[in-house]
Parts: C-alpha cells; structure tokens; sequence
C-alpha cells in the first residue's frame, strides 16, 4: 500500500527533479496567482512541460504508480461507492479494492484535504495512483451514467402517482414546481442522452414495466423499470412542454420545445402515439450548440468531395441525396447549405420539419393540414426570386416536377429521395411518372448515402478475417487490396460504453447524369442505364465504400454485414423490360393501360355483384314457384 499523500508543493518537487527551472516556476506562480487555476494546469497550457512528463516525474519523486485510464476495465457496483459528486470535486475514481485497501486514481496526488476526504467516505484504507486529468473527466462522464438517478426519481414518482387514476388538474398546477420528482426525472433522462450522444429517447408504457430506450450510433440501449405507472406523468409533463393537447389520448401528436442541459441547448421534436398501456412517447434529440457538420467532415472520400462541391456550386440542376430514413441526408443537404450560404445568394428551403435554423435562409415549415404542402411552397418560391431551393423530400410526382422544370430554368435544386441506391433513384422518378427528357435534362448528380458506426479507437483490436470473409471482401475488392487490409475488430470499454464502436462514419455512392448515362434515362432504358452507370469512371457501389472503410480499420467487418443487406447492387425493375426502349408514347401508352385496367377491374367488380344479384333473385323466384 502507498503512503499518504505527503504535504508537499508541486512547483518544488519539479524544480528539484530538474523537470522546470526556477524562472518558469516563477512565471507560472504569477499567471496562477492572476487566474486562480492550478500550478499543475497552468505549466500544462502553458507548455512548460507536458501533461504525461509532470506526470511521470511526480509518479518517480513520490513512489506513486502511474495508470492510464483507456482501457482499464472498471467495475460500475465499486465505482459507485464514491458519488458522483465527491468523484469530480476531489478529482478522483474507485478502481479496484483488495484485501480491504480500496485504490483510487487521482489526477492531484499531492492534495491531502482530497485524500483524507476519500479515506472518511470509503470507510477503508485508501491506496493512491496517479491518472491523467483528461482521461479522468473523459471516464467520469461514461461511468457515471444518470441509470440510477433516473431509477430513484421513479421510485419516488411511482409512490406519489399511487394507485389512483393521474390527476391531469394536479399535475398542471404542480408543473413549475422545480423539485418535483417527474421535473427531477426528465432532466436526469435528457442529461444521460447528452452525455451518450443518443439522437432519440424512446418512452414506452408496457403491462407491467417501463422501457427508456436511446438511440447511440443508431443502436437502441434499453433501460427497464418496474415502476410502469409513472409513465402516464412523464409523457404528459412532455406534452405541456411541447404545448401539445394534454386531455387527448387517443390520436397521435407533434411537437417541439428547446431546453438547456449542461450548458447545451437542445431543440427536441416530440411524437406520440397511443399504444395499448398508455401513450408512447418518442424524442427526436437536436444538439444546436455542435452547429452543421461541415462537408469536410461528412466521410466522403477526397475525390468525391471535389465532385460534389464542383456540383453544387453549378448555377442550376437538380441534385438528390438518397437513402433510408436516419442515413444522414439532411446533415449533408445543410452541409452543403453552409458553404453556398453567401450574402449574394437567396435559398429558400420547405423542410418538414426544420432542424436546423440558419440564418439569411428563408425556411418554411411544411404544414400540410393547411394546404402548405412541398408542391405548393416550391411554387411560391419560385416567384421568391431565389438562386437556390432546398426541398426536404419528393413524395409525389407533381413535387418531383416542379423540382426538375426549377432546375431546368435556371435554378439550383437540392433534395432527398427516400431509395437505397444512386441507380434506383432516377428508376424511382421515372415509376413516380416524371417524363424521361425532363428527369435527363434536370438531373445532375444522384448521391446516395449510409451511415455506420465507427470503431472505438481506445479499445479495438486487429482482426484476422476467416475464410468466409475472405471470400466475401475478394468479391467486390481485388484480392492484393484484401491481403493488405488493416481489419479490426470491436472488444468494448468504458470510453464507448461498452459497445466497441464510438460515433459515426457516412457511406456515399455518387453517380453523375452525363451524356451516355444522361441518353439511358431520356430513353427510359432501366438495363441499358444500369449498365452505363456502373461503367463511369470512378464510380463505386456502397457496399465498396463500406468495406473500404473496414480495410481501413474504421470500422468492422461485422459492421460492414449488418448493414449490407441494405447495400446490395441494384437489380433492372421487372416494371421495365430487359433491353427495352421506351418511347414518349410507350410511355404513355404504359400509364394509360394501367388506367385502363383498374377501369376493368372496377367494372368486373360491378358485374360480379350484380351477376351475384341475379342469382340470389332466380333462387328466391325457385322457391316462391
């Protein structure tokens, strides 16, 4: 066991160990005595000495060990003993207990207040180590998740609700009443999902139990509490937030409201939906203080992004991202926003909703109970006078070709589909009944996009892959790049919760509409046009740039085969033939025989009815004979 900390000064010790000399002491205690930061912060920031260095010599004069906390595999029931709050006011974390001496990791060896402190509150000897300071906060934030806190707001909040029907009245006089347990509740909830990243909250009401669930790196985490009446005043304390009708249950509502947690500002989108024990409450979470990702950050590869900003900076033409909901679309539609954001230029978007309010945009909020539909919006826009329209989704043909006849006169158009590939969307377009010259002529670029989690750098380890991947990777990569890859694997530690993978990275597929590609689509060649997409230079499959990304250690293989059921090669539509051309008027012809035959279907309909009709008459007439 270690000694006590000894009472000792930090400037002294590293000037006798030759680490500083005296005049930068000197020049620290002053800044230190202006600014009321510690020595050891001060000769850090001021690169007098490294973090690591000051470490190493106080771990050498004074006996103490030295431990980093990365990867140390932390038991939560021991970290625990000590809370929260004395864990980040004295600068400390449990890591183990043997034989009743209880080792702590403390970022300030030296102060003695701190130990004696932590000697009384563990009740058992203490043995000192010696941690970086960084690496401590980063640990605090992941172990002491608010699971517990939000489990003993709701035990208090299920003894109050009892067993009686919820008082609605009650609750509203009570809702500004800021210890309120449900108030105490959902701000620990709100903090947990801060302090994982999650994008969603999930509240859902079961028979006899509640589930929490977050959304982390698009994976669910799941939170069980037994107390299941509680969840009746939670989503309601929700719905008075997003000024939603409290005394309606039985449709389902949208809202939003905005709130600070930790020095961040939250705009949430809320949902509900009546479900068989009550209402199910989902929380679409927006962190406003992180801002828009910038295109340099979205994952794409360096020639990719010198092509779409080529595309975007073009004055007209119709550009889409596509893909399924949750794959990062608008994230990157506001990425390219950001850049052509100039004083010189009017954008004018029609979103549903609006994420991210940007300033010297005009953004509309689709509201089709009203009629503010995205067909409508985009054409009042154009007599807007605008450079540049954003449209949040084509959902119907008549949208679809305002957008492209926009982006035929002059206008830059951004939009999204919702297709699993590059090829499909301009396929889609054409099966939503947009005329092929149009969809040739306006479309520009198609960037189809996915997002998977990225290994967590602190804990993963290198991978040798079996055969059956082997065989899988040499399938749409050249056996030599396969020899060469640099694969990893997921193990798990506290820094990602556990999960082995920490954050995001986007998959992009970007086919360009050029003349031979561009001549497919106006014939309304399926076949011909899938075949001279895949043949342009430069472009690559998702499910190549997935495994790019795992050859590269990003990310997994098995991350890779979770999602590529979604990244499969486009197949020719049985809806057009192999090797077909397709005329203006086959076209037509086409959308007019499948009218026609709902027309038949209908009069087959009218006279199966009344053929039924008459023989129900013959029979009665039989009987009555």
């Amino acid at each position: 066991m270690s000694e006590a900390p000894k009472k000792v000064r930090l400037g002294d010790l590293l000037v006798d160990a030759g680490a500083i000399s005296e005049s930068q002491l000197l020049s620290a205690l002053q800044e230190q005595k202006a600014t009321g930061r510690k020595l050891g912060r001060v000769l850090v920031e001021s690169a007098i000495i490294t973090e690591e260095d000051m470490l190493k010599c106080l771990s050498k004069q004074l006996g103490v060990p030295f431990m980093g906390l990365r990867q140390y595999p932390f038991d939560v029931e021991l970290v625990h003993r000590l809370e929260e709050g004395h864990a980040r006011r004295h600068r400390a974390i449990v890591l183990s207990e043997k034989a009743g001496v209880v080792m702590v990791g403390m970022a300030d060896p030296l102060d003695i207040f701190a130990y004696d402190e932590l000697c009384r509150i563990l009740r058992k000897p203490v043995d000192v180590v010696i941690v970086r300071e960084s690496e401590l906060l980063d640990t605090l934030d992941t172990v002491y998740r608010k699971t517990r806190e939000i489990e003993t707001f709701a035990e208090q909040l299920e003894s109050e609700v009892g067993d009686d029907l919820f008082d609605l009245q009650g609750m509203q006089k009570n809702t500004e009443a800021e210890e309120a347990p449900v108030v105490r509740m959902l701000q620990s909830i709100f903090e947990d999902a801060v302090q994982v990243r999650a994008s969603d909250i999930h509240i859902e009401p079961d028979e006899n139990l509640l589930r929490i669930r977050q959304r982390v790196d698009g994976v669910l985490q799941e939170q069980v509490m037994k107390e299941h009446r509680i969840s009746a005043p939670l989503v309601l304390r929700l719905k008075l937030m997003a000024g939603l009708n409290i005394s309606e249950k039985r449709l389902p509502q949208d809202g939003r409201f905005s709130l600070l947690v930790k020095g961040r500002k939250l705009d949430v989108r809320m949902s509900t939906m009546p479900v068989e024990y009550g209402e199910s409450a989902v929380l679409r979470v927006l962190d406003q203080s992180t801002g828009i990702t910038n295109l340099d950050d979205s994952g794409m590869s360096p020639s990719m992004l010198r092509e779409f900003r080529r595309m975007i900076h073009m004055p007209y033409g119709l550009i889409l991202v596509t893909g399924p909901t949750g794959s990062g679309k608008t994230t990157t539609l506001y990425g390219a926003l950001a850049e052509l954001n100039q004083a010189g230029q009017k954008i004018i978007t029609a979103e549903d909703p609006v994420e991210y309010k940007i300033s010297r945009i005009n953004q509309v909020q689709i509201n089709s109970g009203i009629g503010l539909t995205f067909a409508n919006v985009l054409r009042a826009s154009l007599r807007q006078d605008p450079d540049i329209i954003l449209v949040g989704e084509i959902r119907d043909v008549e949208t679809a070709e305002i957008s492209l006849r926009a982006a035929m006169t002059g206008h830059l158009v951004l939009s999204t589909l919702h297709t699993n590939d590059a090829i499909s969307s301009a396929m889609r377009l054409m099966d939503m009944g947009v005329e092929s010259f149009l969809a040739a002529s306006s479309l520009r670029a198609i960037v189809a996009q996915r997002l998977m989690r990225k290994l967590c750098d602190e804990c993963a380890v290198p991978h040798i892959p079996d055969k059956v991947e082997v065989s899988w990777l040499e399938r749409y990569l050249d056996k030599d790049v396969v020899e060469q890859a640099r694969l990893r694997r997921p193990v798990g530690c506290h820094n990602c919760n556990q999960s082995g993978f920490r954050g995001r990275l986007g998959v992009f597929e970007m086919l360009m509409i050029k003349d031979d590609v561009a001549d497919a689509l106006r014939r309304g060649d399926s076949s011909l046009f899938i075949e001279r997409a895949k043949q342009q230079p430069g472009f690559k499959l998702l499910i190549v740039s997935a495994l790019e990304h795992a050859i590269e250690g990003a990310t997994a293989i098995s991350e890779v085969l979770r999602v590529a059921q979604e990244l499969e090669e486009p197949e020719t539509n049985d809806e057009h033939q192999e090797g077909a051309v397709l005329t203006e008027d086959q076209l037509s012809e086409r959308r007019s025989r499948i009218d026609a035959i709902g027309a038949v279907d209908e009069v087959d309909g009218a006279l199966d009815r009344a053929s039924k009709a008459v023989s129900t008459g013959a029979f009665e007439l039989e009987d009555k004979v």
